[in-house]
This record gives C-alpha cells, sequence and structure tokens, in this order.
C-alpha cells in the first residue's frame, strides 16, 4: 500500500465525515427553526406563548417563517375556496 492511497482513503474520509457532519447540522438548523416558530405562532394553537414583548423583539427573526406562511395561504387552495363557498368551519 502506497502512502499516496492511504492519503487519497483518508480525504474521502474526512469528506463524507464532513458532509454528514453538515447535513445534521443544516437538519438541526430546520428543526430549530420550527421550534422557534412554534414557540412564536403556538398561540394560533392554543400553545402558551411567551410574552408580548419578547415576541416582538424576537419578530425581526422570523421574517423567513412569516415569508413562507403568506405564500402557503396565499396559494390557490381548491379545496379551502369551496369550504368558504359553503360557509363550513
Amino acid at each position: 500500500m502506497k502512502i499516496s492511497d492511504l492519503i487519497f482513503f483518508l480525504k474521502g474520509f474526512l469528506g463524507a465525515f464532513k458532509k454528514g457532519s453538515t447535513e445534521m447540522i443544516e437538519y438541526e438548523l430546520r428543526e430549530l427553526e420550527n421550534i422557534f416558530a412554534l414557540v412564536q405562532m403556538g398561540f394560533f394553537i392554543g400553545i402558551p406563548s411567551p410574552p408580548p414583548t419578547i415576541i416582538i423583539r424576537t419578530l425581526p427573526h422570523m421574517a423567513r417563517e412569516i415569508f413562507i406562511m403568506t405564500k402557503r395561504v396565499s396559494d390557490d387552495d381548491a379545496l379551502a375556496e369551496m369550504a368558504g363557498v359553503f360557509d363550513i368551519t
């Protein structure tokens, strides 16, 4: 076994390790964002929320989540449209 083969193996091993670690960190970040959004907007579903002053101070960090929520609301939803026509609650 040559030294160059060993170096090639170690570079591949470390590259895979870095990729896996990065994916796990990205997954954890997405989950933390979801938890943050749930804490901030949980009062819509009945979860006790933090005091309003904390919500107002952290609201700028919610810009991405608010954008996603408004985009989902504005998308065409045929079922919601029919429920509105027939006054289904």
